[in-house]
């Protein structure tokens, strides 16, 4: 299945300057510093963000690639200025994915017997190898709860609700603030689209979910990692995480594809999973 990235309904030609400009404060880059990196002229800039001037298709491009805007983005900033999407939104499961598809599976079984899992964005879980869904009903200590009709499981609710993971998570609040802080700075930095605020909208209102949660509290000696330290039926577990992404997608959903990889923070955490693998 192939679908055009969503973007706000009221975009048109007129919306292309304001937020070519909105980019380019985001960047922290001045006219002549993306004149600079774009190959336009500084004074050209100057008229499309005025409106004064409208940019070719490649000119938006050229620009959006200069700003570093994510794909999804880019197709906003394209469709508002009368073109159609560039990039399209391409299910994992679609056939011509199927070499990425088979290189994410491959990945998924070289972290065995370690957990890896495939989300998106937005924490949406889409892939699971052997050892996390092992993990998954560990922690559950069954079944993980059956999410909202049409709507995939997602890790993060999973984390955040008082009702799923949380009570089983000792320093819970240490990396409920990290996660939310990060995941809320990366949606501000792809650009606060409207479907990614409605999610963050949604995490807050979790009870014990403060408004400063949003932002990252100074430390002045962190821990190198930061550890999730669970406790289910009496055993210990701690564990730490790495992110992989792919490189140089060209589709919006690769783009926001995120591997989930992770590891036993110490010996006893280690010989939990390798328990758990040799009796899947």
């Amino acid at each position: 299945m192939i679908r055009p990235s969503p973007s706000p309904a009221s975009a048109g030609p007129d919306l292309f300057g304001p937020m070519l400009r909105t980019w380019r404060r985001r960047r922290g880059a001045s006219q002549l510093a993306l004149a600079l990196q774009s190959g336009v002229s500084q004074r050209h800039v100057s008229f499309l963000e005025s409106g004064r001037a409208r940019p070719s298709r490649e000119m938006v491009v050229q620009l959006s690639a200069a700003l570093d805007v994510p794909l999804r983005q880019r197709n906003a900033l394209l469709l508002a200025a009368g073109f159609a999407p560039a990039y399209r939104e391409t299910n994992l499961a679609a056939p011509e994915l199927a070499p990425v598809a088979r290189a994410i599976d491959h990945m998924l079984r070289q972290q065995e017997p370690y957990p890896a899992v495939v989300i998106d964005r937005l924490w949406n879980l889409s892939r699971a190898n052997t050892a996390a869904t092992a993990f998954i009903g560990l922690l559950f200590e069954g079944a993980p709860p059956a999410p909202p009709a049409g709507q995939p499981p997602n890790v993060l609710h999973w984390l955040l609700d008082p009702k799923a993971l949380r009570p089983k998570i000792v320093n819970w609040e240490e990396v409920a603030r990290h996660l939310v802080s990060a995941t809320y700075a990366e949606i501000l930095a792809d650009g606060g689209e409207p479907q990614a605020l409605a999610f963050i909208e949604q995490i807050m209102a979790y009870p014990g979910v403060p408004a400063s949660f949003r932002k990252l509290r100074f430390e002045d000696r962190p821990q190198p990692v930061l550890t999730i330290d669970f406790v289910v039926g009496g055993k210990t577990l701690s564990v730490f995480t790495t992110i992989a992404t792919l490189g140089t997608p060209q589709d919006v959903t690769l783009q926001e594809v995120r591997i989930e990889c992770f590891f036993p923070a110490d010996d006893r955490s280690d010989a939990l999973f390798r328990s758990l693998a040799e009796g899947s």
